[in-house]
């Protein structure tokens, strides 16, 4: 092997390092409900809440990046659909509850509970607190959109 080899294969192993110790780092914003490695939505596929209306795990195999989070999804056809439209599957709010925002308030999500309102993705804490939305969605959804302005760039923990 020679000299220039060795040298481009430790600097290609060198750079591959530098990039996986910096993605490490890397997370979402305060205005996004995502875990320590960035998955939004509990690692559930957005398109697949539309296209399917039930919650399906997304796999770590199909993944594309929208503002700073990590969405997963369930096959190759749902991120490519996911990427050519991306606002129209994102959850509202960051993905954070739809009924904490009612309240101000930023609460992560199990992915389970959730909602399309005219064409639009609001997910929940759970499944209980699921239940106390749906009783009056759309006075829900214009409070929690009166508080999102206002509540989207503070830190959930200091709300």
């Amino acid at each position: 092997m020679s000299i220039t080899t060795t040298f481009t294969k430790t600097v290609s192993h060198l750079i591959a390092v530098l990039i996986l110790s910096f993605s490490t780092f890397a997370n979402a914003g305060v205005d996004t409900d995502t875990d320590h490695n960035s998955v939004i939505l509990a690692g559930h596929d957005a398109v697949a809440y539309f296209t399917e209306n039930k919650p399906v795990v997304g796999s770590a195999k199909f993944t594309t990046i929208y503002n700073d989070a990590i969405y997963r999804f369930s096959s190759a056809k749902n991120r490519d659909i996911f990427i050519e439209n991306p606002e129209r599957y994102a959850p509202q709010y960051g993905g954070f509850c739809a009924y904490g925002m009612t309240f101000g308030k930023k609460f992560k999500i199990d992915g389970k509970a959730f909602k399309i309102v005219n064409g639009k993705l609001f997910v929940n804490k759970d499944l209980s607190v699921y239940e106390a939305w749906v009783k009056d969605i759309p006075t829900h959804i214009n409070q929690a959109d009166e508080q999102w302005p206002t509540v989207k760039n503070i830190a959930a923990s200091a709300l």
